[in-house]
């Protein structure tokens, strides 16, 4: 396999596209509900967060044990980036809002299975740049991820403190993420190693922020909106990390 290494690519965090108001529903949070109810809601929502991850992974699989990943990495790369970044972003709010505000279960699992093949066609360009300048960093970065959700929805789970309010704080460094990711790409300079940090920071912040609302406002017939959230965090985190072992390779 012939492929020019080029720099590792960022991405917003998609997390924060627009959504409607009032787009997590009308129902009772489910925190006001009772324990089982409770119980089956973090359940149901959690297995299709492995769900999704699942499916995120048999895709990546699929497109590197196919042949798929360098023409689909070399077609992205070779295109304006920012073009690429709308798109997904574009996907991603379309899938949120669909997650959070249809009735019909289908419609609702059809936003997330959108989302995760979104994700992994994103995901294409700079998991072919780890494989290979860094063979086996893709690893230790998902285990890396692995460890840092685990440890962050543990904090969660353990104190039941609402981290709800670290929702406009995260939005704003959304905002400002996404405002240097446009910048960097018009003018040509680089987001090194402190910008991914700084994305780390982020990620793990939304991961409290999303986990936090599953225990406390979710309605219970959104545990697939709710999945899709955590989802996309958890996928922001591991594209950071492993951008950042990759910076050690510069």
């Amino acid at each position: 396999m012939s492929l020019n290494t080029p720099r590792p690519p960022v991405r917003p965090a998609s997390r924060f596209s627009p959504r409607p108001a009032g787009s997590d529903g009308s129902g009772q949070p489910v925190a006001l509900r009772s324990e089982e109810t409770r119980a089956t809601f973090i359940t149901r929502t959690y297995l299709h967060l492995f769900g999704a991850i699942l499916a995120f992974t048999l895709l990546e699989m699929a497109y590197f044990t196919s042949g798929l990943a360098l023409p689909m990495a070399q077609a992205m790369l070779s295109t304006s980036w920012l073009l690429v970044l709308g798109g997904f972003v574009l996907v991603s709010w379309l899938a949120s809002r669909i997650a959070h505000v249809a009735e019909a279960p289908a419609a609702q699992y059809a936003a997330l299975g959108g989302y995760v093949i979104a994700e992994s066609i994103i995901f294409v360009p700079l998991l072919l740049i780890a494989q290979v300048a860094a063979p086996g960093v893709i690893q230790s970065a998902a285990v890396v991820t692995l460890f840092g959700f685990t440890g962050l929805s543990v904090v969660v789970f353990a104190t039941r403190k609402d981290f709800s309010f670290l929702g406009a704080i995260l939005g704003w460094c959304g905002v400002v993420a996404l405002l240097l990711i446009v910048s960097a790409a018009l003018f040509g300079f680089q987001l090194g190693t402190f910008f991914s940090v700084a994305m780390i920071a982020l990620a793990g912040g939304a991961i409290l922020h999303d986990t936090s609302k599953v225990l406390h406002h979710f309605p219970e017939d959104r545990y697939v909106a709710a999945s899709l959230e955590l989802f996309a965090s958890v996928a922001l985190l591991f594209w950071y990390v492993l951008r950042l072992y990759l910076s050690r390779e510069d």
